[in-house]
């Protein structure tokens, strides 16, 4: 129930703010209340919006900039006492922190099963012709696993575009890049034409991997993105970098969907255990 909640919520929150804005802009006479009310909206809708139209591949876990002047635009409604205008203020501000404190948050995420030090469990995924592809097929002194939500998100969209661009690195190092996601066949297809680089771009069906992992985000997509063939339930964000004995040597196990390791910390990671 609660992650149906949050698909709800994450889809009607940013829509919410931009009703706002296109209210309150259109005022005549302006005063604190309608600056503030202008100043909180503008920067709730502006930052979802610029997730999609600049995508990074993560961000801090407080927003400070973007908190610092939500709470502004808070103050502002307390100058000049209007009901409605400080109810309107204290639902954005307060759906703010939600976001950040509630709906950002996985909480109590599983991790009995990707422990570094124990192998990694034996899974299926499919190649772009819907044919089985088995984890044990991979002989790449390393293995790298990018469990990502889907083409809907712009987040991943943004990290997979990171790694892509190390590709040669990740090849200098003979390591099995391999991205996950449960979407439909046709999606993962475009993000594999897109980058053009010689990593695994493979489809877990009906998220079964992601259940054997204890990865698996139930009703974790957003509402009304189900028109454009992805399913309700996703993968929350994973990364493990395995050996050729197939044992863990790290897992990324994010409590937050905008906490996410660069790049970087791979090839760190893998150089170390070379070491």
């Amino acid at each position: 129930m609660k992650n149906i909640l949050k698909s709800f919520f994450i889809s009607g929150f940013p829509i919410l703010s931009t009703l706002v804005f296109i209210t309150t802009i259109g005022e005549t006479n302006y005063n604190s209340n309608d600056i503030g009310l202008l100043i909180s909206s503008i920067v709730i809708a502006g930052f979802f919006s610029l997730l999609f139209i600049k995508p990074v591949a993560r961000t801090s876990r407080n927003l400070g900039f973007y908190s610092t002047l939500i709470v502004i635009g808070f103050l502002l409604n307390l100058f000049n006492f209007e009901r409605n205008s400080l109810l309107i203020s204290f639902g954005l501000s307060f759906g703010w922190l939600l976001y950040l404190n509630w709906y950002s948050s996985f909480n109590s995420r599983n991790t009995s099963v990707l422990v570094v030090g124990k192998k990694l469990p034996n899974f299926s995924l499919e190649n772009s012709n819907k044919e089985v592809v088995e984890v044990s097929s991979f002989n790449g002194t390393y293995q790298i696993f990018l469990f990502y939500r889907g083409n809907w998100c712009p987040l991943c969209m943004a990290q997979i575009k990171e790694i892509s661009n190390q590709y040669k690195e990740l090849a200098e190092r003979n390591v099995d890049m391999i991205l996950v996601s449960s979407q439909p066949h046709k999606h993962t297809e475009n993000i594999a034409n897109k980058h053009n680089v010689p990593f695994h771009f493979l489809v877990d069906s009906q998220n079964k991997a992601a259940k054997k992992l204890g990865i698996v985000h139930e009703n974790g997509l957003p509402v009304g993105f189900q028109i454009f063939g992805y399913d309700s339930d996703v993968v929350l964000p994973t990364v493990i970098i395995t050996n050729q004995n197939n044992e863990i040597i790290f897992a990324d196990l994010t409590d937050n969907y905008r906490v996410r390791p660069e790049p970087e910390t791979f090839i760190k990671i893998i150089d170390k255990h070379k070491g």
